[in-house]
C-alpha cells in the first residue's frame, strides 16, 4: 500500500524570411495577453489542489505533501516512473506529491537532467524523430503550434537539458489529464494543467530533475 512514507529512493519561399522584429514582438505580445485567460480557462472553479477533480483522477494522483527522505536536495524534481509521481522537495523536510503521466514504451529516458528554462503557454515543435515515427500525426506541425490550451504543452513548461544540450524532454501540462497516471506521450512526462501552474511557480531554473527507471521498482513502500 503506498503511503505518506512512500518516496524514492532511489512552398516555402513564400514564407521563409524571418518576421521583423516589431511584428514578431506583437505577435509575442498578443500571446502573452490571454495567458491569464488559459489560466482561468484550465483551472476550475474554487480550485483546491488536493480535492479537485473534475478530471476523474485516481485520488492518489491529486497534489498531495508528503515526508521526504533524508539527503535529497531543496528544489530538486523526482520522478517516480513506477509509482507514476513527480515530487517537488521542499527545504522543510517535506515535498509536493503530483501524479504523472510518462513515456510510452522505450520512448521514456531515464536520468539526471538540469531545468535550464521555463515557459508559460509555449509553443510546441515537435521532433524530427516524432515527425519521421508518425508523419500522418506530426507533420502539419513541423513549423510549430502556437502556445494555447490545446497545444500538447500545455500552460507550463519545464526543460530539460544535459548540460547546455537540449534534450527535448518537458515536464509540462497536458490538455488530456485523463492520460495522468498511464505511459502517454513521446518521452515528456505531462502533469494535469492546474497542477503544474502551481509547481511551475515553485521550481527555479538550475534545480535537478531526476527521472527514474519505469522498470526498476525504486520506492520504499510500507
Amino acid at each position: 500500500m503506498l503511503t505518506r512514507r512512500h518516496f524514492i529512493r532511489t512552398t516555402t519561399a513564400l514564407f521563409s524570411a524571418a518576421l521583423p522584429a516589431s511584428l514578431a514582438a506583437t505577435q509575442a505580445l498578443g500571446a502573452q495577453s490571454k495567458w491569464a485567460a488559459w489560466d482561468a480557462q484550465v483551472t476550475p472553479a474554487n480550485f483546491d489542489p488536493a480535492t479537485t477533480n473534475p478530471w476523474g483522477l485516481h485520488p492518489r494522483f491529486l497534489p498531495t505533501r508528503v515526508e521526504a527522505n533524508d539527503g535529497l536536495v531543496p528544489g530538486d524534481v523526482h520522478v517516480d516512473a513506477v509509482a507514476r509521481y513527480l515530487y517537488h522537495v521542499g527545504n522543510d523536510g517535506t515535498a509536493m506529491r503530483y501524479g504523472v503521466a510518462i513515456a510510452k514504451g522505450n520512448l521514456y529516458e531515464p536520468g539526471t537532467y538540469t531545468i535550464r528554462r521555463k515557459a508559460r503557454w509555449p509553443k510546441w515543435t515537435p521532433t524530427k524523430a516524432m515527425i519521421a515515427r508518425d508523419p500522418a500525426a506530426y507533420e502539419k506541425y513541423a513549423d510549430g503550434q502556437p502556445g494555447g490550451p490545446t497545444n500538447p504543452l500545455g500552460a507550463r513548461a519545464l526543460y530539460l537539458f544535459e548540460g547546455n544540450r537540449d534534450t527535448y524532454l518537458r515536464i509540462h501540462g497536458t490538455p488530456s489529464p485523463r492520460s495522468i497516471g498511464g505511459r502517454a506521450s513521446s518521452g515528456c512526462v505531462r502533469m494535469v494543467m492546474a497542477h503544474i501552474i502551481g509547481l511551475y511557480e515553485n521550481v527555479e531554473t538550475g534545480s535537478k530533475s531526476i527521472l527514474y527507471p519505469a522498470e526498476t521498482f525504486i520506492s520504499a513502500q510500507s
